[in-house]
């Protein structure tokens, strides 16, 4: 079985997995980062967000060979003090909370490249995020607040 070299949170790991194996069950399955969830398996929902090289992707369904050599981050590499997450709980935006940490890999990706988004920007940042609860209003609340807040 091949073997995979991964920097993930800062933190090199090395993982055997067939190289078709999606991201996602590599972190939950083989390394125990079980943050990133699995929602529909076909990178539609955006519960299993994780970022390459700071850009947003969908672990459900990208391969870990594709992955070698790109710095990856899950919800575990997110600071409990980073704005995203302080504003998501002063804001109560979670109700069941299964998409959350999607939402929020989604939002920090968004704030890391564009530190004062428009409303237009956050709804298009957000798009690919489904929350079966409806707290869209919450989350764009919660990601206006986070970039009030940021730390320069």
């Amino acid at each position: 079985m091949p073997r995979f070299t991964l920097n993930i949170n800062d933190r090199e790991y090395t993982v055997e997995a067939p190289e078709k194996m999606p991201i996602l069950w590599a972190l939950r399955d083989k390394l125990n980062l079980t943050g990133s969830k699995f929602g529909c398996g076909i990178g539609q929902c955006g519960a299993c967000t994780i970022h390459a090289d700071g850009t947003p992707i969908r672990g459900c369904c990208v391969p870990i060979k594709a992955l070698e050599g790109k710095v990856l981050r899950t919800i575990e590499g997110i600071s409990v003090e980073h704005p995203v997450k302080e504003s998501w709980r002063k804001l109560d935006v979670a109700q069941c909370g299964y998409c959350q940490t999607g939402q929020i890999m989604s939002a920090v990706a968004l704030l890391d490249r564009k530190p004062e988004p428009t409303e237009e920007e956050i709804n298009r940042a957000m798009k690919g995020n489904i929350c079966r609860c409806g707290t869209y209003n919450r989350i764009k609340n919660a990601i206006m607040e986070a970039s009030k807040n940021r730390i320069a």
